[in-house]
């Protein structure tokens, strides 16, 4: 799994955390808290590098940007 950039943030409507990667199009999850969110965020990067192999789409390269939280 390469460096993707990570965006985490609070969601007052949906009561939880959000994490989404930027690069990889409806690549989200959520999470009761922060450590949450970033854990299940990991798994689905990794899905969606899986899913994305089997189908033969294109895989992003990542810009190399890691985390950023707001």
């Amino acid at each position: 799994m390469g460096k993707y950039e990570i965006i985490i943030y609070w969601s007052t409507e949906d009561d939880t955390f959000i994490a989404e990667v930027p690069e990889l199009p409806g690549c989200m999850a959520h999470g009761k808290n922060y450590d949450d969110a970033l854990t299940h965020i990991k798994q689905a990067i990794t899905l969606w590098i899986e899913t994305a192999q089997e189908f033969g789409d294109s895989i992003p390269e990542p810009k190399g940007r890691c985390l950023v939280f707001a």
